[in-house]
């Protein structure tokens, strides 16, 4: 029986969901209130930092992935100018860098107006691509930061595939 088919409801919320995947794939997760979830999820690299949250409001399913990284101050202005040549690549979500937290950051929205529904595949997509994109272009952030390589150079490393458990 496939995940999606536990889910005959339309009225399930997507944090339950979303708990309900984090127990299936045997993540560390806590459940902050009703709609909002932090994970960690082990990668290849490192471990990711999860949180999902849903906004009844908008109606969006939010989704961040986070990693640290504290560059030295001078590196900054190509950090910004890798995560440009990043996100030119990217077509769901989109990386940042919130300074003030010392955090790479992986956003996504998922819009479902209407009272559409997101069900478990749809999701369980949505966290595998934060944790493959950032399994992608982890080594090229770490080359050039470290490195000392151009962020085009850098850039050259990430490899087409991610491999790891997301």
């Amino acid at each position: 029986m496939a995940l999606s088919e536990q889910y005959l409801e339309d009225d399930i919320h997507p944090i339950d969901i979303v708990e309900h995947l984090a127990e299936n794939h045997d993540w560390d997760f806590d459940r902050l209130g009703e709609d909002q979830i932090a994970m960690a999820v082990e990668g290849q690299w490192r471990t990711y930092s999860l949180t999902l949250a849903w906004s009844g409001y908008d109606e969006t399913l939010r989704l961040v992935c986070t990693f640290e990284l504290d560059p030295p101050e001078d590196q900054l202005p190509r950090v910004y100018e890798l995560i440009n040549l990043i996100n030119d690549q990217c077509w769901t979500g989109a990386f940042t860098y919130w300074k003030d937290q010392k955090l790479m950051v992986w956003r996504y929205g998922l819009a479902l107006s209407g009272g559409q529904v997101a069900g478990p595949d749809q999701i369980d997509r949505m966290i595998a691509a934060a944790v493959g994109g950032a399994e992608r272009y982890y080594p090229a952030i770490q080359l050039m930061v470290w490195g000392g390589r151009s962020p085009k150079e850098a850039m050259q490393v990430a490899i087409a595939e991610a491999y790891g458990r997301a």
